[in-house]
């Protein structure tokens, strides 16, 4: 009887279904990974600056180069009738506020304007009066508030959980927004970093693998072959184990470099060379860099990257850097800034930069000089019109 209530134990035991297990309800389609996908840097503002600028020293010198040169051109502001030398809108660029003097100013509304797209520039000013300060605003930190017909209504500007609006349709608006062209948004601007990077990925995952290198004595790696002491055999897991702990302790590292290896037991050691891909790397890293300079206009040359001979010499590549990139940002910035403050004065005035004081400029603009100064069949006023300057008051006008 002990007996068959035993059997019946274990037979009702059996029957008892098995207990619950809980289990995730993605475990049916999770997967081994494969190769893995390329990880590019996000396309926000803050990424882009953060890897292609602060991170990167091809994109800094692109961007610094830019708007330190456009920020220095000198500004002429003049109507139909005259060129001004002493102006209210003169004096207050030439100190927009307590802490920039002008070319500071320009140059930080350049840099926004590179490195996000967008440039936000405010006035503050009392009521439908002339500005007392200007001030250049993150672009980061700004967002557009479109109306129900899609124009702009305000900008939010968001700072620390806090937000304060600037009001566009309640007088002349007290923020100048400038943009660069986007074929797929309707109020930001794009950046220049946006087609360069993939460019700037690149350039910083080369310098980060020739760190790497560095760190490893500036070798390429190799290879421990075990033979064993009869010529074959493998390696038990505490010899593997010790191998691998002797490995990372006493030979990686750049304190490492050039200690002796003791190999015993049958293990050699074959060093890798350098494979073609290897040997082909700088170039890859020269190359992400050119397209870099590509895309803010900066010829290669004058960022001293080798193999670029688009240009002769250092001077023309410095002549059409001011010519293709320098001048038209300045000149669409100038006067986008000189329309917005010509609405507080009242007065139709035009603001662009003075290219007979560029001295890159300086043969181009000799040239253009004689041209119009030979040219008998134009009248003075025609010359005047021709090299930008403003007509001249009609003798007795004052009479």
């Amino acid at each position: 009887m002990i007996l068959d209530f035993f059997r019946q134990g274990d037979a009702a035991q059996q029957a008892q279904p098995a207990p619950e297990r809980k289990a995730s309800a993605a475990a049916p389609v999770m997967a081994w990974p494969g190769a893995g996908r390329v990880a590019w840097t996000p396309r926000d503002a803050v990424s882009l600056t953060r890897t292609g600028f602060t991170g990167n020293p091809v994109g800094f010198r692109c961007v610094k180069m830019v708007a330190e040169a456009a920020a220095a051109l000198p500004l002429v502001l003049q109507d139909a009738a005259q060129r001004y030398s002493d102006h209210p809108v003169l004096d207050l660029l030439a100190a927009p506020n307590p802490a920039q003097a002008r070319a500071e100013l320009f140059e930080a509304l350049f840099g926004q304007l590179l490195l996000t797209g967008n440039a936000y520039l405010e006035a503050v000013a009392p009521e439908n009066a002339m500005p007392l300060e200007l001030h250049v605003l993150r672009s980061d930190r700004m967002s557009v508030v479109p109306g129900q017909d899609g124009w702009p209504v305000a900008f939010e500007y968001a700072v620390g959980g806090r937000k304060h609006r600037f009001d566009l349709r309640a007088g002349h608006p007290a923020v100048c927004h400038i943009k660069n062209f986007h074929p797929q948004d309707d109020h930001y601007g794009l950046s220049a970093l946006t087609p360069a990077a993939q460019a700037v990925d690149v350039h910083n995952a080369a310098s980060r693998w020739s760190k790497a290198l560095l760190d490893n004595a500036a070798r390429p790696s190799g290879a421990i072959v075990h033979k064993g002491t009869d010529g074959h055999g493998t390696l038990s897991p505490d010899q593997y184990d010790r191998l691998v702990a002797e490995m990372e302790s006493h030979h990686q590292g750049a304190r490492n470099a050039g200690r002796p290896m003791l190999l015993e037991g049958g293990l050699d050691w074959k060093p890798m060379g350098f494979s073609p891909a290897d040997m082909e790397f700088q170039k890859t890293k020269e190359a992400a860099a050119r397209e870099i300079a590509l895309a803010f206009g900066v010829p290669p040359m004058l960022l001293g990257i080798p193999g670029d001979a688009t240009y002769a010499n250092y001077q023309e590549a410095n002549r059409a850097f001011y010519r293709l990139t320098v001048l038209p940002l300045a000149t669409r910035v100038a006067a986008a800034v000189g329309g917005w403050l010509s609405g507080f004065t009242g007065e139709r005035m035009t603001l662009k930069p003075d290219l007979d004081q560029v001295p890159a400029l300086a043969a181009e603009r000799d040239a253009q000089w004689r041209r119009v100064t030979d040219a008998d069949f134009l009248t003075d006023a025609e010359k005047r019109a021709l090299l930008g300057l403003p007509a001249l008051p009609e003798e007795g006008a004052d009479g």
